[in-house]
């Protein structure tokens, strides 16, 4: 899983609550296990019409936002069901952050899981991302994990808060292969012990 650290991107702000996991990514696109290819269809009913046109006015086909790698959202993200292919396409896409209100519990967690930060902020802070993603292009939003903080384009900074451990794994970049991996030495030297005291299991 890739490390995450520090990005200074471009902010795709979507006023929008409750944005649930079948918005995010719809059923008919969870018949794959594999975690790649499934950008080109994030949020599809929203960014392409039933011919498979895209739609314009849809925050992340104005070009300003193709390439965000920062989601501004409302209220309650993440909704719906537990389908862990939701923040799978979010990633895909090219977006590692997410900033909202609140989430859902589920997604939340699997965010970590998969490389993403998702970000709980004070309402009235959000607004402020909100209004500085609005601006496009050329206004870009850091992120900084190691300190916890946001710092908008105009240099106005927040503090967030994240659990030590699942900060710990992201900037490490450890999903839950990972983290076993990590304890490698020590389950060969148990498997070998465990093979001498029991030979025949």
């Amino acid at each position: 899983m890739e490390k995450f650290e520090k990005i200074t991107g471009i902010a795709a702000p979507m006023p929008l609550v409750n944005i649930d996991t079948d918005m995010i990514i719809p059923k008919q696109f969870l018949k794959t296990i594999k975690r790649s290819g499934l950008g080109a269809n994030l949020f599809d009913e929203m960014r392409f019409d039933r011919q498979g046109n895209e739609i314009a006015d849809f925050v992340l086909n104005q070009p300003q936002y193709r390439k965000a790698e920062i989601l501004v959202a409302g209220d309650n993200f993440g909704c719906g069901s537990s389908r862990e292919h939701a923040p799978w396409a979010i990633k895909d896409f090219g977006i590692r952050c997410v900033i909202a209100p609140s989430f859902a519990d589920i997604f939340y967690n699997n965010c970590f899981k998969n490389g993403i930060l998702p970000i709980a902020l004070p309402q009235e802070q959000v607004d402020v991302l909100m209004k500085d993603a609005e601006k496009g292009a050329n206004a870009r939003i850091e992120i900084d994990l190691e300190h916890q903080q946001i710092t908008t384009s105009d240099g106005e900074v927040f503090g967030f808060e994240v659990d030590a451990f699942k900060k710990h794994c992201l900037m490490e970049g450890l999903d839950d292969i990972g983290l076993t991996m990590e304890k490698a030495a020590s389950i060969d030297t148990f498997e070998a012990a465990a093979n001498a005291a029991r030979p025949w299991v």
